[in-house]
């Protein structure tokens, strides 16, 4: 009987510390999405992420709260993050503002800096007077990302490839 029971407890004892380590090698990054011409919130329907230059996705490493924010978890370690934002419960990505040129592709995102300072991607969709209008700072493990869906062009292309 006193065997059971230290083995129960042992197994107790590693089932909490085994959690304790989990939660220890990971970071938790609020993600906030706006509109690049509107300023208002987003509600993606679907998440991609990406790490340190790698070609696998993560999609399980976010989830959404009933706000619009989302919780985006990645382990330790991780230097960069790349996001692609779904919308309208479909296969389209939205478009990055966060570029000179609004952004098809990958934009990475420094975990380093968004878990210190918070970060706050430019946004390169709106006019500069609509931009100081919808300014907005970050907190300490914040990232928030302005986008906008594609136009009928940009859709179009993708039956003339």
């Amino acid at each position: 009987m006193a065997r059971k029971t230290t083995l129960s407890l042992l197994f107790v004892c590693l089932f909490a510390l085994s959690g304790r380590l989990q939660a220890e090698s990971s970071k938790t990054i609020t993600l906030k999405v706006f509109d690049g011409k509107t300023g208002k919130p987003l509600v993606p329907t679907g998440f991609q992420v990406r790490a340190d230059h790698q070609q696998s996705f993560h999609n399980d490493w976010v989830k959404p709260n009933e706000d619009g924010s989302a919780v985006l978890t990645v382990p330790d370690g991780t230097h960069d993050i790349a996001l692609h934002l779904a919308y309208d419960q479909s296969q389209e990505i939205y478009v990055s503002c966060d570029a000179d040129k609004n952004a098809f592709g990958d934009v990475w995102y420094l975990v380093p800096q968004i878990m210190d300072k918070g970060f706050v991607a430019a946004n390169g969709c709106a006019k500069s007077k609509a931009n100081d209008k919808y300014k907005t700072t970050a907190a300490p493990g914040e990232l928030i990302l302005f986008v906008r869906e594609r136009n009928f062009k940009e859709r179009a292309s993708d039956f003339t490839r």
